[in-house]
Order: C-alpha cells, then structure tokens, then sequence
C-alpha cells in the first residue's frame, strides 16, 4: 500500500493526527543510535492519546502495513530502525505525568515521559528513581520498558523491571491491555506485565507505566581509581564490594579516558596515565574508603585515587565514565553489549582480551562496562578510510568467536541494549533452540500477522 493511501487513511481516522514525511524528519526518527543499516521510514506519525495509538495498530491491521514503534532512539541494537517504509510511530507527544499516589510511591507516566524527567519529579516528591544511565536526558520511559534497560546503578537497584509496577499497552492486534494495575501482589497466573517488559516493541506497545519510586538513599560519595592492569579491576571490586555499600562500580580504559577528555574539553584526572580505572559511588563512609584504598595501595592494584568532596566533583567523576558512548558516537563503533556471572568476570575479562587482541589487531578498542553486574561493552573503532559496510562486516566475522566463548561461559550476547536487528542472528548463542522456538510462538500468538516491529528480536 502506498504512504500516500495510508496517510490519507490515518486522516480520515483520526482528526488532526501529527505525521512527518520531510526526508530529514524520516532520517531523524527512523533510526536509533545504530548506522548499520539504511534508513527507509515511510512517514512518522505522532499519536497524543492512548485512542489515537490503538486506532493506528487497527488500522495497521486493516491494512496490513508495519509499524515501528519509536521513544527516544538511544538504543544501540537497531531496535527503532525503520528499513521498509514502515510507519513509525513516535511517542514522544505522550510526555504526561497522570498521577501520583503517596501511599503507594508510584506514579502513572505517559511513555514518551524522559526518563531525566522522572528523576526530577521523583526528588520533588522526596522519593528516588533509580534507574539511570548515560542517555537519560532523551532516553523514554516505554524505551526503556521495551528493553529493559539497566544502566550505572544496576548493581545496587537492579534494572527497570524491577520498577514497573504497572503497564497500560495497545497490542498488536489492538486491544488494551491493563497489567498488574500497580499491584505488589498478584498471582493471578502468567504475568504479561513481565512478557512486555524486554519485548522490544514486537508484542505490544507502551503507553502508560506505574513506576515505583523508592526512597533515596543516604548521601553519597565517588571514589575515582586508577588501576595498574585488567586484573586489577576485580581484584579492587572484591575489597569494595566487602568494605563498602556500593550503588555502582564502574570501569574504563585509558583510551575511553582520552576520548572523553578531548570531546568534553576536561582536564585529566590524574598526573600519570593508568591502563584502567574504575569509578565506584557508595555510601559514606570515611574510614571503610580508606581501607580499600590502603589495601589496593599495597598490593599495587591501585596506583592513584580521589574522592569527591563536593556534589560538582562527583558529577565531574562521572562524565569521565558517562561521556564515553557521546565521545565516540561519531565514529560509528561496533558496539559488543556482553555479560557473564560476576563471579566469572577475571576469567572472561582475559580470554576475551586475548581474542579481540588476536582478531582485532588493526583497530582501536574502546573497553568499559558495568564490572559490578558482569557487564562490559566493547566498542570497536572504525577507520576513517573504511566504508561502513566492510566495517560492519570485518567486525561480523569475528562475531563467531566472541559470541562462541560467550556460550561456553553461559552468558548473554546483549546484556542491556536489546536484540534489535543487529542482534538478531547471534541469538542463538544465548537462547536454545527450543527457547526461541518458543519465542516465535509467542511473537505468533500477539502479532499474528507481523505488523509490530517486523525483523527485529525474533
């Protein structure tokens, strides 16, 4: 069907509705933070109502044309990318906060809320979201329920789904679907609130949430280490994790150091340059800081350190772990989003370093990660004089390795970005034959005739 015939219908539908068809609109909001594949959204259309969104995914299947599901585009998987001129539709005029209810801490949020947004409205209440991440100034609430996303505080908080205590979603089909309703308990059978949290926009879209803020926790302090080697990064994480209340314990490279400090403009943290350094934010506690920095100092682990004394400092600690994704964006990296157990970490830390250094020699790599959860990214560089297209592909070749000695450590191929498209065909590194069969069914049984985000997760 044409764009023209489906816009005209979607007019006719609905008053007033808001659609884009400009070619840098098209660009904009058919993509995510990927530049993998080439951009071909038919038109962008910007429902204000959970109505107007149900009457879109109807008359998709009416019609039998694609939707793309779109928030805030951060994903790293290909997830929001438009390739066949699928409608995309964007959620980023549903940006309300309905309701708050006191006794219960939760409040009711469009999807296109920011999850910054709620940050903020949380603290005016005197309560905490905890969930946060590099990209929560544009980064949305169904976004971030559509992929779960984990971000800096994992380790102490957990990841979104611990904080959905409600979900309103338009189907596939387009029925809505109120789950859970904000309950604490409810063994009512399947939990399709869980179902849809992680889907990628292929079950179901968002348009409401019941998030659970939490109190905040005690003031805190940051701590900015630099290590003498690779090993060194969890051997300092066993003393911190025993000595400290630690809400994260981050780690990044030299290199991923300089690219911060030359895009952002800082000033490097310390005189002397270290291979690694980690970033850890923990409750206050003088005397246990010292101990974990004495006991690093001694066994040569840790080679220099700060601690905040301000608010300002701290949030000047982080950008050094933050702006690292910004500060290499523009090189297109090939992103590995990878996990293992914890307990694993040392282990895979070295075999995995070992095989980039083997199979990657003429690239530069860009190494940090969420150490705390057992979560790394690796971020391959492209050259300046290599199209994408054979970036991507050298870079796939070597997806067989990684991704094999991921499987043999029964770990996960994406660990916070989602499947997308990128994902898609390494899926079985992760998940068994009889899971993704399972998956397909699943997908089967809610989008019978594929209308939600065709070609990605499954």
């Amino acid at each position: 069907m044409e764009i023209t015939e489906i816009i005209n219908c979607l007019k006719l539908e609905i008053a007033n509705i808001e659609y884009t068809t400009q070619t840098d609109d098209l660009n904009t909001y058919g993509q995510d933070w990927t530049r993998f594949h080439q951009v071909d959204a038919g038109v962008i259309v910007f429902p204000k109502t959970v109505e107007q969104v149900q009457t879109i995914v109807k008359l998709a299947n009416k019609l039998d044309f694609k939707l793309v599901p779109s928030g805030g585009r951060t994903g790293y998987s290909g997830g929001a990318v438009a390739t066949q001129k699928e409608v995309v539709v964007s959620l980023e005029k549903m940006r309300q906060i309905l309701d708050f209810n006191v006794d219960d801490s939760q409040v009711i949020v469009q999807a296109g809320v920011i999850t910054e947004q709620l940050h903020r409205y949380a603290e005016e209440k005197g309560l905490f979201y905890p969930v946060d991440f590099a990209s929560s100034g544009s980064s949305q609430i169904g976004g971030n329920i559509a992929t779960n996303a984990g971000g800096i505080r994992v380790l102490r908080y957990g990841m979104t789904r611990d904080y959905v205590a409600g979900l309103k979603v338009v189907t596939a089909t387009g029925e809505v679907l109120n789950l859970n309703q904000g309950l604490i308990k409810n063994a009512t059978g399947y939990d399709l609130r869980h179902l849809m949290i992680g889907s990628e926009g292929t079950l179901g879209i968002v348009v409401e949430a019941t998030m659970q803020l939490i109190k905040p926790a005690v003031e805190q302090s940051v701590m900015l280490l630099a290590l003498s080697s690779l090993d060194a990064v969890m051997r300092v994480f066993s003393i911190a994790k025993q000595q400290l209340n630690l809400s994260a314990y981050e780690f990044f490279t030299d290199i991923a150091l300089n690219h911060v400090c030359g895009h952002r403009s800082l000033d490097k943290p310390f005189d002397e340059s270290a291979p690694c350094y980690v970033l850890c934010e923990f409750d206050e506690d003088e005397e246990a800081v010292m101990q974990v920095f004495e006991q690093g100092m001694e066994t040569g682990d840790i080679l220099d350190g700060v601690i905040s004394q301000s608010l300002e400092q701290g949030q000047l600690f982080w950008q050094y772990r933050e702006g690292i994704s910004e500060s290499i964006a523009h090189f297109s990296p090939y992103k590995n989003d990878i996990a293992v157990k914890v307990s694993l970490v040392p282990d895979f830390m070295n075999k995995l370093d070992a095989l980039v250094s083997q199979h990657y020699p003429q690239f530069e790599l860009v190494w940090f990660g969420h150490i705390g959860d057992g979560n790394l990214h690796l971020n391959i560089i492209k050259p300046d004089d290599m199209n994408i297209d054979d970036f991507k592909a050298e870079c796939e070749t070597v997806n067989t390795h990684v991704y094999g000695l991921i499987q043999q450590m029964g770990g996960s191929i994406s660990a916070e970005h989602g499947v997308g498209m990128i994902k898609k065909p390494y899926l079985g590194y992760s998940r068994s034959a009889e899971e993704l069969q399972l998956l397909k069914g699943i997908k089967k049984v809610f989008d019978p005739k594929n209308i939600l985000n065709p070609g990605k997760l499954v």
